[in-house]
């Protein structure tokens, strides 16, 4: 374990303040980790002190902003293959910068040693969080994988004594088949923050930006290049869209491990004029407002996609695997979904078809319907707050 010194300067919390120990493997821009900031901007500092491990050395995405908010980042690497050396590190954390009232973890599985660390140091409310459905990956798991997986929901169900997921599917994945009948266990919609979503866009330019005509048909996708999220059949269904539309572009948004495998699939298929890699962004509701026609999101499977959400309150026509959550269809109009054993033709076409419902829910009506919703960050911190005061 190594501690940034800066963090190590004196700090004072007022006793009447709660105080929350949030455990992240790395604070970069995914889903969760976007949501979890959209909750440290909007949660009331004043009563609630929100303090983040995470499990790598790297550099995270919003580690600068988590310090300027008045929080304090912990650096706590772990071997995947010997996690149990974590122990005395992480009793040395605690020590350090504690006492925490609330240990909130989001590492999945994982979560369930974490929350066992936390029972045997003390910390009275634990929250095992859920942000993904894993099911199908037990599907040929090890001898060593499934001992694993049962080893951490025994602790799991034995140490949280509060269990969140973001959907029902991935609340059953953690939480058991029968989550229903433990009070403990809840369904917490992670909130989005909708003041970007209402911002005047000026479309031609954001496309100039990204080099893409302003007339042109553009399906757009917002993914880490992950095996989850299913670049390689996403890349076969654009090869097919361009057989009836030559001049369309895909618009991919994120970064990730399998992004030169993606590449090297792109330009083997000829697409490589047609295709924008755009990286990170910071200003995804923009790119969604400015740029995209049509959003594309074939993941092989999902805890909810809160990027799909935010597609939806762009006013996006959506296609979308039906193995994702339907708690995420919001704006039904917008939403199609197709089995994933479809061939890329018949993907395609139902992009090509659902392009045709652009303005069939103008953008400030599907706005409007998410704000009303679970989704909308106000509600979500509520609830934390609520949470966090047991």
């Amino acid at each position: 374990m190594e501690i940034d010194e800066n963090e190590l300067r004196p700090f004072r919390v007022s006793s009447f303040v709660k105080r929350i120990l949030h455990v992240m493997a790395w604070m970069g821009r995914g889903g969760a980790e976007t949501w979890l900031m959209n909750v440290l901007r909007h949660i009331d500092r004043k009563k609630f002190q929100m303090d983040f491990i995470v499990q790598t050395m790297e550099p995270g995405h919003y580690d600068s902003e988590i310090r300027s908010l008045g929080s304090r980042l912990i650096y706590l690497p772990v071997n995947k293959y010997r996690p149990w050396t974590i122990v005395k590190d992480f009793k040395q954390i605690l020590k350090k910068y504690g006492p925490y009232d609330v240990i909130h973890s989001h590492v999945h599985h994982f979560s369930g040693f974490i929350l066992r660390l936390a029972h045997h140091n003390g910390i009275k409310t634990r929250i095992a969080h859920c942000h993904n459905d894993n099911s199908t990956l037990r599907d040929g798991a090890g001898l060593s994988r499934r001992f694993y997986l049962a080893l951490t929901e025994h602790w799991v169900k034995k140490y949280a004594t509060i269990g969140l997921a973001a959907s029902r599917p991935a609340a059953s994945d953690l939480f058991g088949q029968a989550w229903e009948t433990d009070p403990r266990w809840k369904i917490h919609h992670c909130g989005i923050d909708f003041v970007p979503f209402k911002a005047a866009i000026d479309r031609e330019k954001v496309r100039s930006e990204l080099d893409l005509p302003k007339d042109c048909f553009v399906v757009g996708h917002v993914g880490r290049f992950v095996v989850q999220k299913n670049h390689t059949f996403l890349v076969k269904i654009f090869h097919e869209i361009v057989k009836y539309e030559p001049e369309a572009r895909l618009l991919l948004v994120s970064a990730g491990p399998l992004q030169q495998i993606i590449k090297r699939q792109i330009d083997e298929a000829g697409l490589s004029d047609r295709v924008i890699f755009a990286g990170l962004r910071s200003d995804v509701p923009r790119l969604m407002l400015g740029a995209m026609d049509v959003f594309l999101f074939p993941s092989l499977y999902e805890g909810l996609g809160l990027v799909l959400i935010e597609a939806q309150a762009s006013g996006l026509p959506c296609v979308i695997s039906d193995v994702i959550p339907e708690e995420a269809d919001v704006v039904k109009p917008l939403v199609s979904r197709l089995s994933l054993s479809e061939s890329p033709s018949v993907w395609a076409k139902e992009v090509l078809k659902m392009r045709d419902r652009m303005g069939f829910v103008a953008q400030p009506e599907a706005l409007a319907r998410i704000e009303k919703s679970s989704f909308n960050i106000s509600q979500s911190v509520k609830e934390l707050e609520s949470i966090y005061s047991l």
